[in-house]
């Protein structure tokens, strides 16, 4: 679905296992913006942020609600989880979210009851 996936260093830290071999590591290079943007979100998000803006044409996947409002505040592209899950579904990559979204729910991924239910309706599940 995308040209490349890129993460930050940081983020491959916190995943805490090996990743995929097609996701490129990146450290952020300004370490001052990315801390100044600590200040607002977590160390993971402020990476990502901080990478994306340097990259300039990127397009974020952040689930949690604070880094997902800095980055419109930011004018950043952006979506989630779900909004992945949803886009393969569409682009037939995948036959179905429910599955997925059943996976989901149980990990330690916040999926509220009505976020469930808007992703299988926009999946047409």
């Amino acid at each position: 679905m995308f040209h490349a996936v890129t993460t930050t260093d940081v983020i491959a830290v916190e995943f805490g296992k090996g990743l995929p071999f097609w996701v490129q590591v990146k450290p952020v290079v300004n370490k001052e913006y990315q801390q100044l943007l600590q200040l607002e979100v977590d160390n993971g998000e402020a990476s990502a942020i901080a990478l994306s803006v340097e990259a300039g044409n990127a397009f974020l996947i952040l689930d949690d609600n604070k880094a997902r409002k800095l980055a419109a505040k930011l004018h950043l592209a952006y979506t989630g989880t779900l909004g992945i899950i949803l886009k393969a579904k569409q682009s037939g990559i995948i036959p179905a979210v429910k599955p997925l979204l059943q996976k989901i729910q149980a990990t330690n991924f916040r999926l509220s009851e009505r976020n469930y239910i808007e992703v299988l309706l926009l999946a047409n599940e």
